[in-house]
């Protein structure tokens, strides 16, 4: 992310990569000027014809500003750059255009060669930036190049067209928000659940009349839920255990034999016949 004046430092970095990579004796100046710029000497030239706002990075969501975790940054404008790649020297007069096309060549392999600027030619402005400036050529249209020329009275000259992106400019310190508090303790979580598995070991009495209250009892039961039911009849309905037994009275049933289901958090199950006597 960069400032609201990164755009000029994107210009400037292209030129010092220019300057610092291009391997021509005597080296051409390299100049930052509208293509209607008069000019004597051998140069070659960037001009900024064109800006677009990257469609993919449009809509990204607030992100955590970096050094400060409490704080979120909006999105910043990301921005593609598009330059006019242009050379310029005097003609000669058996080789025209010759020393503009030597020039020319030599710039488009400096910027194929170094498809995302090095950080050594960055502005310092850029240094702190997170983003990559990536350097691509761009499909040459001749309906937009005729449209340059023309806007400036010039004739034609040999060009060549290069997209840089992705520059994002920061927006201002007010549209920041802090991050809203999720957690209000950390620590280790109450364990209310012991480690060893219950086991029902046994009932009594076996039998007697309804509403008989029967105990069961077993090991490693407190801490968990039990529930007991007969037939299609729930007796109880899990309750917290506390110790390693517990009780339930036996329903209204008529004289006979039934049998009672124990479920001790659905980790332990037994079956017990039990007697309902007159």
């Amino acid at each position: 992310m960069s400032a609201g004046t990164a755009i000029g430092m994107v210009s400037a970095s292209l030129r010092n990569l220019l300057v610092g990579e291009m391997r021509l004796n005597p080296a051409p100046d390299v100049t930052i000027l509208a293509p209607d710029e008069a000019s004597t000497t051998r140069r070659v030239n960037l001009f900024l014809y064109k800006l677009a706002e990257n469609q993919f990075l449009k809509n990204q969501d607030f992100t955590v500003k970096a050094g400060s975790p409490n704080q979120l940054v909006p999105a910043p404008l990301s921005v593609n750059l598009f330059y006019l790649l242009t050379p310029y020297a005097p003609n000669d007069p058996l080789e025209g255009n010759a020393t503009a096309h030597q020039i020319l060549g030599e710039a488009m392999r400096v910027f194929y060669e170094n498809p995302v600027v090095p950080a050594i030619y960055l502005d310092p402005g850029l240094a702190d930036a997170r983003e990559h400036l990536q350097i691509a050529s761009d499909l040459l249209d001749p309906e937009e190049l005729r449209g340059i020329w023309t806007t400036f009275s010039q004739p034609f000259r040999l060009s060549v067209m290069y997209q840089v992106s992705t520059v994002q400019l920061d927006r201002l310190p007010a549209a920041q928000r802090p991050l809203a508090n999720r957690v209000r303790t950390v620590g280790v979580p109450e364990i209310r659940a012991p480690l060893d598995l219950p086991v029902i070991t046994g009932m009594t009495p076996a039998a007697g009349p309804a509403g008989t209250v029967v105990t069961f009892t077993g090991a490693h039961l407190a801490g968990w839920r039990g529930m007991v039911s007969v037939g299609d009849r729930t007796v109880l309905p899990g309750q917290p255990l506390t110790a390693d037994s517990f009780t339930a009275a036996v329903p209204a049933l008529s004289a006979g034999f039934y049998e009672l289901r124990v479920d001790v958090a659905q980790l332990a199950r037994r079956t017990f016949l039990f007697e309902v006597t007159p």
